[in-house]
Formats: C-alpha cells, sequence, structure tokens
C-alpha cells in the first residue's frame, strides 16, 4: 500500500498537467478568435468554454454555426465528437466509481483529454493509489488547465484580431491532440482505430457539415474493437 498522501498526488498531477499549458494558451485564445469571428459577443463567447469545457466539440460547433448549418446538426456533430468523453468514463469507471457522486459529478464536468490522458497512465503505474489519491491527481491535473482555458479564451476574444496571422495559433489543434494521442497508442487495437478514423475522415471530407467525422469516429471504434477480440482470440487459442 502506498504511502503517499493526497497532497503529494495532487502535486504529481499538477506537474503532470503543467506542460500542456503550452499548446492549451494558444488553443484557447484560437477559439476566442473563432468565436468572435463567427459572431459571439464576448460574454457568449466566455459561457460557451465555462459550460462545455471542450475545446473539440466547441471548434465543430462553431465552424459549423458559422457555415450556417441546421441546429440539429450542429447539436449531433458537437455530441458525436465528444463521444469520446463516454470511453473516458468509462475507463476511469474501475478508479474512480466508488468516490463520492459530488465529485464523480465535478470529474465528469471537468473531463478533457490532457487530465484523462494524465490521469489513466498515472493510476496504470499505481495501482495501490486510493480512490482520494486518484481524486486529488486527477484535480491536480486539471488545475492548470481550466483556469487558462477561461483566462485565455477572454484574451483571444478581446485581442484576436490584433493578433499576426505570421503567429499561427491554429497550431495548437493538432500539436495538443498528437501530445495527448501518442503515448496512449500502446496496442494493436489502438493503431488500428487511429489508423481507420484518419483514413475514413481523409476519404469523407468532402461531405458538407463535417459529417464525415461522425462515420470515421464510428469506424475507428469498430476497427479497434475487432482487433482486440482478434488479439483475444489469438491468446486464448494458444497462437
Amino acid at each position: 500500500m502506498t504511502t503517499e498522501t493526497t497532497k503529494s498526488t495532487y502535486w504529481q498531477g499538477v506537474r503532470a498537467g503543467a506542460p500542456f499549458i503550452l499548446v492549451l494558451v494558444p488553443f484557447s485564445m484560437l477559439f476566442g478568435v473563432v468565436a468572435t469571428e463567427a459572431g459571439l459577443n464576448l460574454l457568449e463567447t466566455f459561457s460557451f468554454s465555462l459550460l462545455v469545457v471542450a475545446g473539440a466539440a466547441q471548434f465543430t460547433a462553431i465552424q459549423l454555426l458559422s457555415e450556417h448549418a441546421p441546429v440539429i446538426i450542429v447539436c449531433v456533430t458537437a455530441l458525436a465528437v465528444n463521444l469520446r468523453m463516454a470511453m473516458y468514463s468509462a475507463s476511469l469507471t474501475p478508479h474512480l466509481g466508488r468516490a463520492p457522486l459530488g465529485k464523480r459529478a465535478l470529474v465528469a464536468y471537468l473531463m478533457v483529454d490532457q487530465a484523462y490522458a494524465c490521469a489513466i497512465l498515472a493510476y496504470e503505474k499505481n495501482p495501490g493509489w486510493s480512490i482520494p489519491q486518484k481524486l486529488a491527481f486527477y484535480f491536480g491535473a486539471i488545475t492548470p488547465l481550466i483556469p487558462l482555458w477561461l483566462i485565455f479564451t477572454v484574451v483571444g476574444a478581446v485581442v484576436g484580431s490584433a493578433i499576426p496571422p505570421e503567429f499561427a495559433l491554429d497550431f495548437a489543434v493538432p500539436i495538443t491532440f498528437l501530445a495527448m494521442i501518442a503515448p496512449m497508442l500502446r496496442s494493436a487495437a489502438h493503431v488500428a482505430a487511429a489508423l481507420v478514423a484518419i483514413a475514413v475522415s481523409l476519404s469523407l471530407a468532402f461531405i458538407p457539415y463535417s459529417l464525415g467525422l461522425l462515420v470515421a469516429g464510428a469506424a475507428g471504434m469498430i476497427a479497434g474493437a475487432q482487433v482486440e477480440l482478434m488479439m483475444s482470440r489469438r491468446v486464448e487459442a494458444g497462437l
């Protein structure tokens, strides 16, 4: 049984989440810029980040709204982009499923890719942690992220038009997801899911309102599940 305290694991979480600040700041500023360019005022832009707390879904929704997509398409697509949060939650259930309801609700509200990526890796490396320690780590990982996400969303909305194009803030979006996804591609199923999703999304890029992403996400999950099933059968057969 580990002798680490919740204070110790909290600060481990802070240190694990801190590197993502380098890409989160331009990422959040970019959202502020894009949101105001799409017609949202400062309060609407801030409220969007505060209530949704889901960068990829927010960018998707803003893009579709600027393309005058039907509201139902905007909602369905944004929800589909965020379906990964359901998988994150299922992955964290063995670790946090017995935590108090209020704390589980707070984790759900603060569920973002970076905190999940840090937490699941830490939990697997430290199987002896108690639930309070795991919660402390998760809240530590989120501490450097959420306040800055909100602050720089506002900064982007306020000064967006003054940011020179050569700064190219949009670099933060792919770098963020590469930094999160790469360490998690630890099995053939993970790699298959990622490759199939990429291939399908690129091949369906012509579909309006980014609906090809919905198909790509489903295809990736199916491919990953099939590879995992095949691997399990091989293990059972002793191959």
